[in-house]
């Protein structure tokens, strides 16, 4: 690990916040280096308002796209809510068609089937529209690129809506409206949304319309802040704001699916973290291994007992989920190490029957290990298709628009991507995209980074600096857990390996007479570096730990040396 310290900020800000706020140092460091310099910028970070929210007609084409609706809903029009499998695309479907189902009894959803239809708008999804009466299709979380189906369906008298947050191409999809804050011509304030957020601004603004306020519609926000965090966008701005109150929604009143989702959980608040681990990856395992239209009917359900029984099934396939993603992870490695790939700057592997629900997450898996950019792909039809995913600092996306010749068509964020190319590519395109990444990339970037945003000393870790600290949160990307180090400190001499196969470390940390409980998740392998009495420096954050109806305060390990 590459330990990095962020630089000081500057210390007049520094003391003029602090005496603002009346807090130490240390926090007003803190909140300096996440950009906030005021008490008023202070004020809004720790008190999130909805009034903070931006006006949803700042977003280019909104007006476009609610007049729309608003005559299909006065002419008793058919809808179609379409959107993509994955936790963002089914809570958008689930947000955007639940509110529109109180006005009209004309609404539809639709998922694409992952494997029959792939990414995105499909022509069978706009024939079916056409089957069944269908005039204006709402596409959430995909569409920025879809001008050939947009075209299509116009030639079926189908109109298209799209609110999408992924980087457009060189053209906009000749649709009645195209809401996406990455839009090149599109002033909206905040540039962050996930497809699920540029769903929420379109309800809000057709509630504005109708004279409702946001307060009426904070009952939809447990769904944004479920594809906030499963979408892992910045919590930042007016993500933070929903996000915050999103999770106030979960923990107080949660919607009958996401409640029968977490019925088993013994936790008494969830954060974004438990929402990443716990409740995503089952809402995902739906459109991954069987149709992400069971994800939307158990976040539409009002009935207890079939939410029940619907996540019981969603928890089946999650657990098939969870076994083919560590058969093909081990295939993959396999591959690697077999192929003598371990020195390239790329992983980039292939086999026809991998399961194509989970090459998203083996991709993430393969990163885990080797930490470069990588790529896993599966047979799809006549193509082969990947899931693509980077490291910190470098932009997946752009990597592969320099391989564009070899594509057959790709798209998603600087982190992760996914694309199709042709079998008879593959080799050739592997090659390209090694040479691009190894000509591109700086070197550094190969070996993770721990950023550090302060020194700690153990004396300053008290309940009231942690009490503090908490009400930093959500935390997630832009604003993540602060993270400290401490040097020259010793263990106890009680520190043992713990847990399967001894991966974890347990120990006790000393310094100047002070005593903390320290646990690193695998770091097993760091023992020798805490025995007999040694100095070493420590990289952390803080944490509760309950055990035996007590809570005391630990530090969570991120490294040692």
């Amino acid at each position: 690990m590459r330990w990095t310290l962020k630089p000081k900020p500057e210390l007049s800000v520094v003391h003029s916040l602090a005496k603002q706020l009346n807090v130490d140092t240390i926090i007003a460091s803190l909140l300096v280096q996440r950009g906030i310099e005021t008490y008023d910028q202070a004020k809004k970070f720790f008190r999130p308002s909805l009034e903070d929210l931006h006006d949803p007609f700042l977003m280019k084409d909104m007006k476009l796209a609610v007049t729309r609706i608003e005559k299909a809903i006065r002419s008793q029009e058919n809808i179609m809510v379409y959107g993509d499998y994955d936790v963002d695309g089914t809570t958008s479907v689930a947000l955007v068609s639940s509110y529109l189902e109180t006005q009209s009894s004309s609404i539809t959803t639709y998922i694409p089937d992952r494997y029959e239809e792939g990414y995105g708008i499909s022509y069978q999804g706009i024939d079916y529209a056409s089957d069944n009466d269908i005039s204006l299709i709402i596409a959430l979380d995909c569409g920025i690129k879809a001008i050939d189906k947009v075209a299509y369906a116009r030639t079926k008298g189908i109109d298209f809506i799209i609110c999408d947050h992924h980087r457009p191409g060189d053209q906009i999809p000749d649709a009645v409206a195209v809401l996406d804050p990455k839009r090149a011509d599109c002033e909206y304030p905040y540039k962050e949304l996930c497809g699920c957020g540029v769903g929420f601004k379109l309800i809000q603004a057709i509630a504005s319309n109708q004279g409702l306020c946001i307060n009426d519609l904070t009952i939809y926000l447990d769904l944004v802040t479920t594809a906030i965090a499963a979408d892992i966008v910045p919590i930042t701005g007016e993500n933070r704001v929903l996000a915050y109150y999103g999770l106030q929604q979960i923990n107080q009143q949660p919607r009958i699916g996401i409640k029968a989702l977490i019925a088993n959980l013994k936790k008494e608040a969830l954060t974004i973290t438990d929402i990443v681990f716990i409740i995503a990856p089952r809402i995902n395992a739906a459109g991954r291994m069987k149709h992400g239209l069971h994800a939307v009917n158990l976040l539409k359900e009002t009935n207890t007992d079939i939410a029940l029984q619907y996540a019981s099934e969603i928890e089946a396939y999650n657990s098939d989920r969870k076994e083919a993603d560590k058969t093909i992870t081990q295939q993959a490695l396999d591959q690697i190490i077999e192929h003598k790939e371990e020195d390239r700057y790329t992983s980039v592997v292939y086999q026809e029957d991998w399961h194509k629900g989970v090459i998203g997450i083996v991709a993430s898996r393969l990163t885990e290990t080797y930490y470069r950019p990588t790529l896993v792909f599966t047979k799809s039809g006549e193509k082969l298709a990947a899931s693509a995913r980077s490291v910190k600092g470098f932009d997946v996306y752009n990597a592969l628009h320099s391989c564009a010749d070899h594509i057959e068509q790709f798209g998603g964020h600087k982190y992760a991507a996914g694309l199709t190319l042709k079998e008879e590519q593959y080799g050739v395109f592997k090659q390209k995209f090694e040479e691009v990444v190894a000509t591109s990339i700086d070197k550094k970037l190969l070996t993770p980074e721990i950023q550090i945003d302060t020194i700690l000393e153990l004396d300053q870790i008290t309940s009231k600096f942690f009490r503090i600290l908490k009400q930093f949160g959500p935390f997630g990307p832009g604003n993540m857990h602060p993270v400290f180090m401490t040097e020259n400190v010793i263990d106890t001499g009680y520190a043992k390996c713990v847990g399967v196969d001894e991966k974890h470390l347990k120990c006790a940390i000393q310094k100047n007479n002070i005593i903390m409980n320290a646990i690193g998740f695998n770091l097993g392998l760091k023992h020798g570096l805490v025995t007999d009495k040694q100095r070493f420096k420590i990289v952390y954050t803080i944490d509760e730990n309950e055990w035996n109806h007590k809570i005391s305060l630990q530090l969570k390990l991120k490294d040692i040396k």
